[in-house]
């Protein structure tokens, strides 16, 4: 099958390498480089390992520019690919292809449609997720789908370790949908609209926490979820610093404390209180600084709120 791949994020990688060493790629659409942290280039995965397979890659500012367009066309695929490639296909480029669009798509469609699906169920507490194969059509994620698989969700899971198991059953996925694609057996689904729900872009708002206003389930959930970006923040001694990992615990019966109130530590861990439960800081980072146990962070610092 002839194929033009559409990704950018590491979720894309093994659909990627799964269809390469399947089918014909003809080529690899990925976002344009970007500058990174130091002014490095961000990194950009699905580019580096399109050129480690010697596939051509394209890098458009924008897919759907009219020479952006006019250049995948020219390709003349059957079939195009799209997963985690973060722009907007142009519904010329779905409906160009034999077989039109089919989205990797990190969640069981209707729930968790847009932008950040694993993360959502996290947040959610979704004991379960998943993958999806769908048909892609105008709308956001709102396709008919060929296919998905449920995969549960950890208790310690984070939006990287739970992606990245995703991923690996959306390329076994991907390549049972192709393969019944091109042996016109597919079925694709409508979705039920009245069980969807929306996963929408991360921004900085979402990891502000305040620990009046949270529970000790709802800091975990942040902490987990909003990996890499945008990371979870809380005042700690006096100061804003990002929660890098901790969890949830239950402490035996003591005084009443209020939201942000150190109740207690354990090893290089720190406890506090928080408006339902209690949460065990591991490690912290500093803004500017680096990461390190909540206890060396708090050495010497007034245990202000």
């Amino acid at each position: 099958m002839r194929i033009v791949f559409c990704g950018t994020a590491d979720f894309a990688l093994p659909s990627l390498r799964a269809v390469a060493d399947a089918h014909d790629v003809l080529a690899v659409v990925t976002q344009p480089d970007r500058p990174g942290s130091r002014g490095r280039p961000a990194p950009r995965p699905v580019a580096d390992v399109a050129t480690e397979l010697g596939l051509p890659v394209l890098r458009p500012e924008r897919i759907r520019a009219a020479e952006s367009i006019g250049q995948i066309m020219a390709l003349r695929s059957e079939v195009l690919v799209v997963a985690a490639y973060g722009q907007i296909i142009p519904a010329v480029l779905l409906e160009d292809p034999m077989w039109g669009g089919v989205n990797v798509h990190g969640s069981v469609l209707p729930r968790w449609r847009g932008a950040a699906p694993v993360a959502a169920a996290i947040l959610a507490g979704d004991e379960v997720t998943g993958v999806s194969i769908m048909r892609m059509d105008a709308g956001l994620d709102t396709g008919p789908v060929y296919a998905a698989h449920e995969v549960p969700v950890a208790p310690t899971d984070t939006t990287p370790l739970l992606s990245q198991r995703l991923a690996v059953h959306g390329a076994r996925l991907l390549l049972e949908v192709l393969e019944r694609i091109g042996a016109g057996t597919s079925v694709a689904r409508a979705q039920d609209e009245a069980r969807a729900t929306n996963a929408p872009r991360l921004t900085r708002g979402h990891g502000a926490v305040q620990w009046a206003a949270s529970t000790a389930v709802d800091v975990d959930r942040r902490v987990r979820a909003l990996q890499p970006w945008p990371g979870t923040t809380a005042p700690l001694g006096g100061s804003e610093v990002r929660l890098l990992a901790g969890r949830p615990i239950v402490m035996p019966s003591a005084a009443p404390s209020a939201p942000g109130d150190f109740v207690g530590t354990n090893g290089e861990s720190v406890d506090v209180a928080t408006l339902h439960g209690v949460y065990r800081v591991d490690y912290v980072q500093p803004r500017g600084g680096r990461p390190m146990s909540a206890a060396a962070y708090l050495r010497g610092r007034r245990p202000d709120r």
